[in-house]
């Protein structure tokens, strides 16, 4: 389980997120949305360590891991997925998975044939260099790439940012089995509204680093949500 407490982030003299407090349950999908610039993609920053908090704390499973690096969070079980993909161009899709090894014990290095059933393009295109591979497939191999690091929580920022229709509905369903699975908390930011609104168990409406809405699905108004995170 993921929990903040407080969390502000600066970026130079700007205050980018002002005191979030942000709860996130294994085997659910938490759901972080609002308009560009409301500091959602700040948040998972913070919460993966890749941009310092300036105040608050962030809980993982009860443990405080405000002070470590992006590396021991991910290695304490951190798993992000970045906007962009960030995925390396030049390394072959199976060189891409193998980045996430670092955080594995090297027994258990290696790259479980489930991934290729939760993504066959991948299996399908192991050799090929990530470069290759269009917008969708490489969105789907920096989720495996993440998943390879066995994550108690994963943190999803766009998913299907500048993706095709056909491998956003892969996507979800992704998101909806491991969900199902119950090993980890997911908190997913997104835009698309329809898709976030059917895989989110739980809710949070960003406005300026700030948050104005939130609830459990069954809780929040659909309207009011849309209305709240939109421009």
């Amino acid at each position: 389980m993921l929990r903040t407490e407080g969390l502000t982030l600066h970026y130079g003299g700007a205050q980018i997120l002002h005191g979030l407090d942000v709860a996130a349950e294994t085997g659910r999908v938490t759901c972080v949305m609002g308009v560009n610039g409301a500091g959602k993609t700040s948040l998972l920053k913070a919460i993966a360590g890749s941009h310092r908090k300036t105040g608050g704390a962030v809980f993982l499973d009860g443990e405080d891991i405000s002070r470590l690096s992006p590396q021991a969070r991910a290695k304490k079980g951190v798993g992000y997925v970045p906007q962009g993909r960030m995925i390396f161009p030049l390394l072959t899709v199976q060189e891409n998975l193998e980045t996430g090894f670092g955080c594995l014990p090297k027994a258990e290095r290696r790259v479980p044939e489930a991934m290729f059933e939760l993504f066959p393009v991948l299996k399908e295109m192991r050799n090929r260099r990530g470069g290759d591979l269009s917008g969708g497939q490489q969105q789907q191999l920096a989720i495996a790439r993440a998943l390879i690091t066995r994550p108690k929580l994963l943190l999803l920022d766009e998913p299907t940012e500048g993706i095709q229709p056909n491998i956003i509905q892969q996507i979800g369903r992704v998101i909806a089995l491991l969900r199902d699975e119950g090993k980890m908390a997911i908190v997913l930011v997104e835009q698309y509204f329809d898709f976030a609104y059917r895989l989110a168990d739980r809710f949070y409406a960003v406005t300026r680093g700030a948050v104005t809405m939130q609830g459990a699905k069954a809780e929040v108004d659909r309207e009011k949500l849309l209305s709240a995170v939109s421009v």
